[in-house]
Order: structure tokens, then C-alpha cells, then sequence
């Protein structure tokens, strides 16, 4: 897989995963390009087409179009699989996964995407084990926000800095 996107049907960008090198102008053109072709596309038309040198498999889920483009002699099926995989998952983190969860919670779109994909492959094909890595992160992270928060209570509450230079304030003449 070279990239994937979520963007929805207004054409707003809502997630981008690049799997090989691309310059950000190079990044700019292809996506405003394949989001122009993939909404420009009728409802009952094939999800599978050829776009410069790479074949691009897409799904909408409510407002959301997901995106792959990738090497010309991958399998569009299981792409396909893939992105339903990613959406069931989105689905079980989130319950009923919507654009504004994908808005809000960005950084979780991307580890889920991350635990399940890397490099542009299949790092864990098992929902079980993919949540339970992000589960297992997420009670890591609520351990240190909560670590930090009673360090910070047992210092009272306030960082000490040590007091600087005083300076005069200007007055008016």
C-alpha cells in the first residue's frame, strides 16, 4: 500500500498515512486529485480504479470516503478488507465510529491505524489483539497523566520557579 485517506464528501482531508517517501507538494497535488475522481464517482460505480500508475480501492461508511491507493499487482479485495477491518475497528474503540470522532480523537486514528497496519502491511490481522494493544495504551497513559497529576499535588500544585530580575515598568512622561 502506498497511502491511505479519510476525507469526507465535502472533500475536507481527515486523515492521511503515507507509506513511501513523497514530497509535500507532490502529497498536496495527489490527494486534492484523487479526492476530486473519487467524489466526482457515482454511488453504484466499481470501488476499484486506475490512477496513474497505481490502482486506488475506496469505500464510503456514512460521510467518510476510505482511500487506498496501491501497487498494481496487490489484491483490491483484500485492500478492501482491510479498510472494513480498520472501520470495525474504529467502530469497536469508538462505538459506532463517526466523522467527529476522527475530528476530535485524530491521534487515536492513527495509533489504531498504526497497530494495524505498518509499512503499508498487515502488522495483526486479529481485532482482539489490535484493541487490546490500544487498551493496554490508553491504560498506560491514564497510569502517567494520573502520576503526573499527583506529583504535581504533592509539589502544591504550582511549579516553583526561582524569582528573576526585577525590572521597573515604564512610566509615562
Amino acid at each position: 500500500m502506498r497511502f491511505m485517506l479519510l476525507f469526507s464528501r465535502q472533500g475536507k482531508l481527515r486523515l492521511q498515512k503515507w507509506y513511501l517517501a513523497t514530497s509535500d507538494k507532490e502529497r498536496k497535488k495527489m490527494v486534492r486529485e484523487l479526492m476530486q475522481v473519487v467524489l466526482a464517482r457515482k454511488p453504484k460505480m466499481c470501488s476499484f480504479l486506475e490512477w496513474r500508475d497505481l490502482k486506488v480501492v475506496y469505500k464510503r461508511y456514512a460521510s467518510l470516503y476510505f482511500c487506498c491507493a496501491i501497487e498494481g499487482q496487490d489484491n483490491e479485495l483484500i485492500t478492501l478488507e482491510l479498510i472494513h477491518r480498520y472501520v470495525e475497528l474504529l467502530d469497536k474503540y469508538f462505538g459506532s465510529v463517526c466523522e467527529l470522532d476522527i475530528i476530535f480523537n485524530f491521534e487515536k486514528a492513527y495509533f489504531i491505524l498504526d497497530e494495524f497496519l505498518m509499512g503499508g502491511d498487515v502488522q495483526d490481522t486479529s481485532k482482539k489483539s489490535v484493541l487490546k494493544a490500544i487498551e493496554q495504551a490508553d491504560l498506560l497513559q491514564e497510569v502517567r497523566t494520573w502520576d503526573s497529576e499527583a506529583e504535581e499535588e504533592s509539589r502544591g500544585g504550582v511549579d516553583t520557579l526561582p524569582a528573576g530580575p526585577s525590572y521597573p515598568l515604564p512610566t509615562s512622561t
